[in-house]
């Protein structure tokens, strides 16, 4: 539910916690070059998975979910996980091919509603499936920063099931851009 009085409204506690979760990017990737920031890496890595969850609770609790909110909080997430991404896959720790596919994955269902949402038609909410491929993607980055030993195979199931949780988010965001298309160009 939108914040009736002004769902236009931008400064919101939740907006801000957003926005320090998609800054949070540059301070994870400076200490990944360094083995002895590992633990710094970790705990900024918790901030930003546990700022994902606060940000939509204060929201929700202060009712001020607005429309920016609805944007920034998937954004940021996006931001956070491609960046680190692109760090690690370039530092020939992450598959490459993992992440081609989430960027263009996220360059299309970002194309679809930003069409969506100019003619009117509708406004994009997340659905559960892509909120489970976004958290089993940071679990495999993470799988992939931090080595566990006794469970190696642990990396590539992170991995596939991501994949699938990400193919299945994304057909059904293709469905309702369809069913909303449609249904306003009858």
């Amino acid at each position: 539910m939108l914040d009736i009085k002004n769902p236009n409204r931008i400064i919101t506690f939740a907006n801000f916690i957003s926005m320090l979760r998609a800054l949070s990017a540059i301070p994870i990737i400076y200490t990944l070059q360094f083995q002895e920031y590992q633990w710094i890496t970790a705990l900024i890595i918790l901030f930003a998975v546990l700022s994902d969850a606060l940000d939509g609770y204060f929201a929700r609790q202060a009712g001020q979910i607005t429309y920016l909110g609805k944007w920034l909080d998937p954004i940021a997430d996006f931001i956070v996980i491609i960046s680190v991404m692109m760090y690690l896959v370039m530092s020939e720790i992450f598959p490459y091919w993992f992440f081609y596919f989430y960027l263009i994955r996220h360059i299309i269902i970002a194309g679809f509603s930003i069409y969506c949402m100019n003619y009117g038609y509708m406004i994009l909410n997340s659905n559960w499936w892509g909120k489970w491929a976004t958290g089993i993607s940071v679990l495999a980055v993470f799988l992939h920063i931090f080595i566990f030993d006794s469970l190696p195979w642990l990396k590539d199931l992170s991995l596939f099931v991501a994949l699938i949780l990400l193919a299945i988010s994304f057909l059904l965001y293709l469905k309702q851009f369809i069913k909303s298309i449609k249904k306003n160009n009858v």
